[in-house]
């Protein structure tokens, strides 16, 4: 079995573990590999997986009709993505993945406006999920949501991307906010922005082992991080790392999964107070089975970075 295989298996056992069955709502109704996707789920017997239909008023419960009722603006009831949002909030169902036919824009706006935010955090924001060739783990952040973070925002992308991180990998996760200089290498306003956001994870978080700024050779080969950041307590051993703008993020993850070889799971929304994922509109009938297996253990393990 490959090393992204073994991760996967893992995460299936875990699931079957905590016998608490699963049911994950897949938004993209009318889309094939959405529907193929469920069918190849349920064969296996781990989850419970069903695609949303075109017309989802026949699942609008009672609940779900008083949560879509409420706010200034009552909620499209007509709408696949809304109704499979509000199934989440209304406990009806565990997760929901989405965007095959839909824009991370519309995802993020249903999640925000049914969900909301998860207690402690304001911002949402998404990692990626690696499993490199040797079946080592990595997560990035943020790849698809924040343009361009704030000192506040890169902050809380790094506590919520340790967290999803080590939900998944249960593993101890090194965070390594990056950026073009290590240790005041350089000195520039995006460097201090870094800095500043390292010092406000220390204050969040301060059981995270957490360094900045580091560029990526000192965050991850070991030899590098002992000459440019000796001492750092993550230098050279990073598994989760925080890119400073969503530029470098998006092809940082790129770069790895191309020509790194490494196998990208996501991208994965964070800081939502529930479970929806966002899928790539080319993404395929293994990317959003294996969306929906996340989904389903982070129901079973909720990430609260901050609680």
């Amino acid at each position: 079995m490959t090393g992204v295989g073994n991760v996967l298996e893992s995460w299936r056992q875990r699931i079957i573990a905590a016998n608490q069955p699963k049911r994950i709502v897949l938004a993209d109704s009318g889309d094939d590999r959405a529907h193929q996707a469920a069918a190849r789920l349920n064969e296996q017997g781990v989850i419970n997986a069903f695609v949303m239909d075109a017309d989802p008023t026949s699942f609008v419960s009672e609940s779900m009709a008083g949560l879509a009722s409420k706010g200034a603006k009552p909620l499209d009831l007509a709408d696949p993505l809304t109704v499979s949002v509000l199934m989440v909030a209304a406990g009806e169902a565990d997760g929901c993945v989405a965007g095959a036919s839909r824009t991370t824009a519309d995802v993020i706006r249903a999640g925000l406006r049914i969900l909301g935010t998860a207690p402690n955090v304001d911002t949402v924001s998404s990692c990626f999920f690696f499993v490199l060739p040797d079946g080592r783990p990595l997560a990035y952040g943020d790849c698809g949501v924040l343009p361009d973070p704030n000192e506040h925002q890169l902050s809380l992308v790094a506590v919520s991307t340790a967290a999803t991180f080590a939900q998944l990998a249960q593993q101890d996760p090194m965070v390594a906010m990056l950026s073009f200089s290590t240790k005041g290498s350089a000195e520039h306003p995006r460097v201090a922005k870094v800095r500043q956001a390292t010092e406000l994870v220390r204050e969040m978080a301060p059981n995270l082992a957490v360094d900045g700024e580091l560029q990526f050779d000192a965050a991850f080969v070991e030899s590098v991080g002992q000459a440019k950041a000796p001492g750092s307590p993550v230098a050279g051993r990073a598994n989760v790392f925080v890119f400073p703008d969503l530029d470098s993020g998006n092809i940082g993850y790129k770069i790895t999964e191309r020509l790194g070889g490494a196998v990208a799971l996501g991208p994965l929304l964070q800081g939502l107070n529930g479970v929806l994922h966002d899928l790539s509109r080319g993404c395929s009938v293994d990317d959003i089975m294996n969306v929906a297996l996340i989904s389903a253990l982070q129901s079973i393990t909720p990430n609260r970075a901050l609680s």
